[in-house]
C-alpha cells in the first residue's frame, strides 16, 4: 500500500478445499506468465487463516508431495485485502464461487473476474469476466483456461496439481458418483497425454481421497471447521460442514451436543448443518445430513426446507438422533452434494 503498488489477488472459496486452493495457484501462476506487461503483482489467496491449513489434510498432502513448501504461501489472515481495496489498489479474481460472504461485501467492486461451477446465483455485469459452467471441478475450468494460452506455459508440477484434483473432485472420474463431466474427462486426459509421468489416476485418488478422509486425533471443533462454508441473511449466520466420517459415528462422539453449542456460539452462528459422505468400492456415495439450532423455528425452516426441495429432491429419510436440537437424515439422493444443497438453503434464509 505503502509503495502504491497494484495487486491482483486471485481466491478461492471460504471452505478452501483442494480445488479452491490449486484453481487459485495455477490460475495466479498463469496470469503472472502470460499478462503483458503487467502492471499488477499477481498473488494466490488461500481464504483461511495459516493455522486452519493443517485441517485440510489432501491439501497438505499434495503440495508436499509436489514438493511446495507451506512457508511459499499466503493466507487470509496474511494479507490485507481490506487496506489494499480502500486504497484502490487491488483486483480480485474469485475461483470455485462467485457469491462473497457478507463479511466481504465491500470487496465486490474489487472482482474482475469469476471462475466457478456452481450454479449461477448472482449476475454480474461488465467489466467482470464470468466463466460458470457445470463440470466436476472447477480445476478444469483452470486447466481449460491454461490450455488455450502460450504453449509451453504449463509445467509439471501445475499439471500435477491440477491432474490431482480434478481426479479426487470427480471421484476418480466414476459416473456412478455423479459429478464428473465429459470435459473433465478430457481434462485428464489431455494432462496425462502431455505429461506421461503423472502417476497413474487409481494411485493419486487413493491417497488423496485417504488424506482427505484422515481425522484421526482432530476434535470436533476442528471436523466441524475442516471443511466449512457459511451462509446467512441479515438476522442469521448459518455454519455448513462436511464431515468425513460416517454420521452415526459423529453423532455418536463424546460431548457431541457441547461441542456444537460451543462452536456456534463462539463464531456466532445460529445453526449448523453437518453434511457427511463416504464411498464404497465402486466410487457409489452415501450421503447423510443433520441439522442443529438450539432456535427450534430456525431448526424447523431448515429441515422443512429440505425435506420439501425439489430442485433438486433430496429423498430425505429421518434418521434416529440423540437430541431433540439435532434432526438426523440419510440422503436418497446421493449425487446432491453440497453445492446443490447450499442453494436451498440460502432460499429458506
Amino acid at each position: 500500500i505503502r509503495q502504491h503498488r497494484e495487486i491482483h489477488v486471485v481466491m478461492g472459496n471460504e471452505a478452501c478445499d483442494l480445488d479452491s486452493t490449486v484453481s487459485a495457484l495455477a490460475l495466479a501462476y498463469f496470469l503472472a506468465q502470460t499478462a503483458p506487461a503487467p502492471k499488477a503483482a499477481f498473488v494466490p489467496v488461500l481464504n483461511i487463516p495459516r493455522a486452519d491449513f493443517a485441517l485440510r489434510t489432501e491439501t497438505t498432502f499434495l503440495l508436499r508431495d509436489r514438493g511446495i513448501p507451506a512457508a511459499s504461501l499466503i493466507f487470509r489472515d496474511e494479507i490485507d485485502l481490506g487496506g489494499l481495496h480502500h486504497a484502490g489498489l487491488l483486483s480480485l479474481t474469485l475461483v470455485d464461487h462467485h457469491v462473497l460472504p457478507g463479511a466481504d461485501a465491500a470487496l465486490e467492486e474489487a472482482v474482475v473476474e469469476v471462475l466457478d461451477h456452481r450454479p449461477l446465483e448472482r449476475e454480474r455485469g461488465p467489466p467482470c469476466q464470468v466463466t460458470v459452467e457445470p463440470v466436476g471441478s472447477c480445476a478444469t475450468l483452470v486447466t481449460e483456461r491454461i490450455l488455450q494460452g502460450p504453449p509451453g506455459v504449463l509445467d509439471r508440477t501445475t499439471a500435477a496439481l491440477l491432474h490431482g484434483t480434478i481426479v479426487l473432485d470427480c471421484i476418480n472420474l466414476s459416473p456412478a458418483a455423479g459429478k464428473v463431466t465429459p470435459r473433465d474427462v478430457a481434462c485428464v486426459s489431455l494432462l496425462e497425454e502431455r505429461f506421461p509421468e503423472l502417476p497413474a489416476r487409481d494411485a493419486v485418488f487413493g491417497a488423496l481421497q485417504a488424506a482427505k478422509f484422515d481425522v484421526t486425533g482432530l476434535t470436533t471443533e476442528q471436523m466441524l471447521r475442516k471443511d466449512l462454508k457459511v451462509i446467512s441473511n441479515d438476522e442469521v449466520v448459518v455454519a455448513i460442514s462436511g464431515i468425513f466420517e460416517d454420521l452415526e459415528t459423529f453423532l455418536l462422539r463424546p460431548g457431541l451436543l457441547q461441542d456444537m453449542e460451543a462452536f456456534c456460539q463462539a463464531r456466532g452462528y445460529a445453526g449448523l448443518v453437518a453434511m457427511t459422505v463416504s464411498f464404497n468400492e465402486r466410487h457409489e456415495p452415501t450421503r447423510k445430513l443433520a441439522v442443529y439450532s438450539g432456535q427450534e423455528p430456525l431448526r424447523g425452516t431448515l429441515c422443512r426446507a429440505l425435506e420439501e426441495a425439489t430442485t433438486p429432491a433430496l429423498l430425505l429419510q429421518p434418521l434416529p438422533s440423540p437430541w431433540p436440537s439435532v434432526a438426523a437424515y440419510t440422503q436418497g439422493n446421493a449425487v446432491a452434494a453440497r453445492k446443490k444443497v447450499l442453494p436451498i438453503l440460502r432460499a429458506a434464509l
